[in-house]
Order: C-alpha cells, then sequence, then structure tokens
C-alpha cells in the first residue's frame, strides 16, 4: 500500500495570495486542535489561549506551569555548565582577595547588560572593577591583543570577558604570556580550539551538555553568579546576606529579548521574572531610558526591544560604545539622567542616518532589482554609509522584499565593512563561509539568521553573483511556499483587555515564541489614513458595528499600505497581533496588523 500524503492544509479564510504574497494556514493541524482542546478542557483555558500555547509546542501536562514560569524551577545546576565550576572559584578567589579586576564587553545590548551585571556583583563585594568595551569601527568584536595589554598595564590582575572571548586566540595569549587569568563568559558558536585560558563558560561549546545554548551572554553570566554566591556562602562570607542576585532580573530580561534569542526554558523565566524587576525601575539607568522614550504603562517586552535597546545599541553604533554598560551600573540618578539624555540623542542620529541610508539603499535595490521577485539575495553598497547601521538596513531591505539582504560600507580605500539579514529556512552563514573560502572575501562569517562581512570594491560584482548561485534554488523554493501562521479568528467585539491580559500571561513572545497572529475577517475598513513617518492607521467595523483600531507600521508606500489606504468603504481580511496601548489612564485595543487581503 502506498504512503498517504498528508494533504495540504486548506487556506485559511480562503486566502491562497494575500497582497504580501503569503498563503494564509491554521498554525494547528490536528493534532494541535486536539491539544488545544484538551487543556481547554482541563485547565479551564479559553480557546484562543489553548490554541495559542498549543501552536507553540507546550503541552497539555505543561500548561498549568507554563503560565507561571518561575527561575527555581527552571534553573539547572550552575555546574552543568563546562567550566562553571572553575570559574566561579576564580571570582571568589578575587572576591576574597579584592583583586582589581577588568571587564571586557563587547558593545551591543547583551554586551552592556552583561558587562553592568558582572560590574554590579563584584563592587557589591568591595572589588574595583573596571568595564572596557572596545570600539566597534577601529577594535572591532572582541578582545585584542592592544586593550588586553592596556588592562594589564592598568593594574588588572584578572580580565573577565563577556558576550565574547570564545573565539579570541592571540588576544587571550597575550594575557597568558603576562600571566593573568581570563574568564571567558560567552554564547557564541565555538570549534573544540578554544582559545588559552582560565575558564571558559559556554553552552555552544562543543563539550558542554547543559542543554542551555540558547541562553544570552548576560543569562550565562547570571548563571556564574550564582554558582559564585553559593561559593561565598559555602565560605561563610556574611556579605552575601546582602545581595539579592532577583534584583538584577531586569537586565537580563533586556539582554535576552534584545538578542532574539528563543524565549524558551530558563529564557522565558529570566524575561517573566525580569519585567517585574523592570516595573520597580529601581535600576537608575533604566529607569532614565524608561523616562526619555517616553514609556507609558507597565514594561514589557516591546519596550525592551524597540525602546530601550536601540538607545542603548546607539551608543554603539555612531557613539562611545561605553555608554550604555555605564548606564546599567549607575545607583546616580543625576549621572544617569545625563547619560540616557546622550543615548537618546544619538538614536535620534542614528534614526535620521538610518533613513536616509534606507532610502538610499531601497532606491539600489529596486534598480538592481526590480521589484525584488527576481533576485534570491538583495546586495546593496555605498560609499557614504556608516558601518555602524548597516546591520539595521540589510533587516529593513530583508523585510521589505522577502530575500536575504546585505547592506555594505565602504572606506576611502575601497574595504567594505557588510552586514547580513536572512529569511528562515535559509543558512546566510553557511554562504558567506562559502564565499570566504572561494576567496571573495577578506574575512565574514555569522549563523543562519544573520552574517558580518569585508569585501574588497572590486569584488563586489562576482560576490553578488556568488550569492545568487549560492541562493537561487532555496530562495526561491521558500518564497514561493511562504505561508503566514494564524491563531485563530478574532471579531472586534471579541478583541477585548481580558484576552490581551490573558494573552500576556502565555508570553512574552519573541524567538522561539512567536507573538501569536490573528484573522480579523471581512471588516468594513471605515478609516484609513497616514500617521507619523510611515505609518498606515485604520478603523475596523464588523457586521454588527463593533470597532477595531489597527496600525501597520513603516508601511506607507509598500503593498500593505497601499491597500488599507485605498479600500476606505471595502471589506478586508486583516491579519495581526493584538496589543494595548496606554493613553493617560487608559488602555486602548490595537491590531498591529502584518498583513492584508481583499474579503471576497
Amino acid at each position: 500500500m502506498a504512503d498517504q500524503v498528508d494533504p495540504v492544509p486548506r487556506a485559511f479564510l480562503g486566502v491562497e495570495k494575500s497582497v504580501l504574497h503569503n498563503r494564509w494556514v491554521s498554525r494547528l493541524d490536528q493534532a494541535g486542535q486536539n491539544r488545544a482542546l484538551a487543556m481547554s478542557q482541563m485547565h479551564g483555558l479559553p480557546d484562543l489561549i489553548a490554541r495559542v500555547l498549543a501552536g507553540r509546542g507546550v503541552t497539555v501536562d505543561e500548561a498549568v506551569e507554563f503560565l507561571d514560569p518561575t527561575i527555581r524551577s527552571l534553573m539547572p545546576d550552575p555546574y552543568k555548565l563546562t567550566d562553571c565550576e572553575k570559574a566561579a572559584k576564580r571570582l571568589a578567589v578575587a572576591i576574597r582577595n579584592s583583586e582589581p579586576v577588568a571587564i571586557f564587553g563587547d558593545y551591543d545590548v547583551d554586551g552592556a547588560a552583561s558587562s553592568a551585571l558582572m560590574y554590579r556583583f563584584l563592587t557589591h563585594f568591595g572589588v574595583k572593577a573596571h568595564i572596557y568595551i572596545p570600539d566597534r569601527i577601529f577594535e572591532g568584536y572582541g578582545p585584542n591583543p592592544t586593550a588586553i595589554n592596556q588592562l594589564i598595564d592598568n593594574g588588572a590582575s584578572l580580565i573577565v570577558t563577556v558576550d565574547c572571548g570564545s573565539t579570541s586566540h592571540e588576544a587571550l595569549a597575550t594575557a597568558a604570556n603576562r600571566n593573568i587569568d581570563v574568564v571567558v563568559i560567552d554564547h557564541h558558536q565555538v570549534t573544540h580550539d578554544l582559545p588559552p585560558c582560565h575558564s571558559l563558560v559556554n553552552p555552544n561549546r562543543e563539550d558542554d551538555l547543559s542543554g542551555l545554548g540558547h541562553l544570552c551572554a548576560a543569562g550565562v553570566v547570571f548563571m556564574v553568579l550564582v554558582a559564585t554566591l553559593r561559593l561565598l556562602r559555602e565560605s561563610g562570607d556574611k556579605r552575601i546576606l546582602a545581595i539579592d542576585l532577583l534584583q538584577w532580573l531586569d537586565i537580563v530580561a533586556l539582554a535576552t529579548v534584545c538578542d532574539v534569542v528563543p524565549l524558551k526554558g530558563l529564557n522565558r523565566a529570566y524575561v517573566v521574572k525580569g519585567l517585574v524587576a523592570a516595573r520597580h525601575q529601581s535600576n537608575a539607568g533604566l529607569a532614565a531610558l524608561f523616562r526619555k522614550a517616553g514609556l507609558a504603562g507597565p514594561v514589557t517586552p516591546y519596550h525592551f526591544g524597540f525602546l530601550i535597546g536601540p538607545r542603548i545599541n546607539a551608543g554603539g553604533r555612531i557613539g562611545d560604545a561605553a555608554l550604555g554598560s555605564r548606564l546599567l551600573t549607575l545607583d546616580d540618578a543625576v549621572e544617569a539622567e545625563a547619560i540616557a539624555q546622550r543615548l537618546d540623542e544619538l538614536n535620534r542620529e542614528r534614526q535620521a542616518m538610518e533613513a536616509v541610508m534606507l532610502q538610499e539603499a531601497e532606491a539600489e535595490a529596486l534598480a538592481e532589482y526590480g521589484d525584488g521577485e527576481g533576485a534570491s539575495v538583495i546586495v546593496t553598497a555605498h560609499e557614504k554609509w556608516h558601518p555602524g547601521i548597516v546591520g539595521l538596513i540589510a533587516a529593513r531591505l530583508k523585510e521589505r522584499f522577502k530575500r536575504p539582504a546585505f547592506a555594505i560600507a565602504f572606506d576611502p580605500s575601497g574595504k567594505g565593512t557588510g552586514s547580513g539579514r536572512s529569511i528562515s529556512g535559509f543558512d546566510m552563514g553557511r554562504m558567506v563561509r562559502a564565499a570566504v573560502d572561494e576567496g571573495l572575501l577578506i574575512k565574514g562569517g555569522g549563523h543562519a539568521m544573520a552574517a558580518g562581512l569585508t569585501v574588497e570594491r572590486g569584488k563586489l560584482g562576482l560576490l553578488r553573483a556568488f550569492f545568487t548561485e549560492k541562493a537561487q534554488k532555496t530562495v526561491s523554493a521558500l518564497v514561493a511556499n511562504e505561508t503566514l501562521k494564524i491563531d485563530g479568528a478574532i471579531a472586534a467585539s471579541g478583541a477585548t483587555i481580558d484576552l490581551i491580559d490573558r494573552l500576556e500571561t502565555a508570553g512574552p513572545y519573541g524567538s522561539g515564541h512567536s507573538q501569536p497572529i490573528f484573522a480579523v475577517p471581512a471588516h468594513r475598513v471605515r478609516d484609513s489614513r497616514l500617521v507619523g513617518e510611515r505609518h498606515v492607521k485604520v478603523t475596523l467595523e464588523a457586521m454588527d458595528g463593533a470597532r477595531l483600531d489597527g496600525i501597520a507600521f513603516r508601511a506607507a508606500e509598500t503593498p500593505l499600505g497601499n491597500l488599507l489606504l485605498n479600500s476606505r468603504g471595502a471589506n478586508l481580511h486583516v491579519a495581526g497581533s493584538l496589543g494595548a496601548e496606554h493613553y493617560q489612564s487608559s488602555r486602548r485595543i490595537q491590531l498591529r496588523i502584518s498583513d492584508g487581503a481583499p474579503a471576497k
């Protein structure tokens, strides 16, 4: 008997091809629907909440604990991390002997948060600690021999690298040659060829069996500090009585959200409990940034990812890379306000530069590739772009053209620094490494969804052709079969504050735990208009007269934006995520629109 072939799932609401060329399908297959039904019946959960949980792999037995995650239940013994006990013992010795410690971090949010977390812990015990963040443009990523020598010359007897160091062989050899211990705490991919150091705590090293490779660096640092605290407690150090690591989970949550690591297991507990800590606003630096960002209502992952993270990153992209880590270490509200003000100004400068660069990149992409449908990889380049912003441009190009995309900034010598962002299902890092092997790049690397590269101007054409050849077959198949997974259908009258509150208990949402997408079927577009720079705002009306406000961010002059603006009075199927905007003392429901199609 021939094997049965699973039938192609029916299109949700009959949408075979949306305005963004997506086929809408239900996230749940029959087994998933059965699991959602059982969850709803056994635990009394609303149908939509049960569907959301089932669609994200939560089992019936896990549902209750999933809705209330705790650090205690989800954190394994830190010693399961290879070298964690060894690193903790070295930190405990440094604390007992009051050794001067240099903390070498990365220039992004995870690096800033990891550095601040280690700094706060060490200084609590009276250790003289100093944070060093390299300059993104002049020093690049990770420790370098010059900086290591400088830290040692300034008196450091222990160096702790956070969010970097796993592949810094030359720099760490420099420290070893000067008899200085280096403790590496990282999460980036690393081969079996480890650098010379005292200890290397990285759940992604090949001999680590902890199963914690999904943690960001700050999450790994937190576990090392838990282990260090255990050793200090066992030694009878009374200073541990005045320390509560949980108060710093706001920093860990910030890094976890901004580093886009999967929100599962311990990561999810970090964020849930970290949001509770953040809402107390006990961290002077975060509180100052909340004020600058005009935060309204309780802190959410959205605020971390889209309001706070970009401001901290702005220092590393176009200003002083150490500003972010410095801000997160502060207890002085006046100094925190001054640094937050500077980061806010840098972020505005970054936004202005990004807008110009994006306009130029989109124009080049349209000239080079037309509407993008015939391209497999988008590669744009310019002599006047800022190398600290090319990653943001690549992400925007990927969003618009739904293709892997690169943006490259060339300097006057003809050397280009580029960054790429990929679509799900295509391994960009592998393609970039292949280009290095072919001699088309000076250097390059990355992972499936993002990569960096350095290229000579004269080889750009060859690189474009190579990328096209490598990606054509896979990307064409991915684009041709692109779907939008729908968690359920909801009418305007069903979009309530109670539903949103219940959805939040099933969150937080992000990488590995995607934001629920709901379809709003056949609602009339009562009003649509442009707001802000490039956003499209709409009011949807159901047959019973109930209304729902929606917004499509950065949709102006896109197919989705044009559909919304040109459909006043018409019925549309609209898909998006539900949220609540805080306005003065009230909360207003809003649909963040991600796709649409005419209702036939």
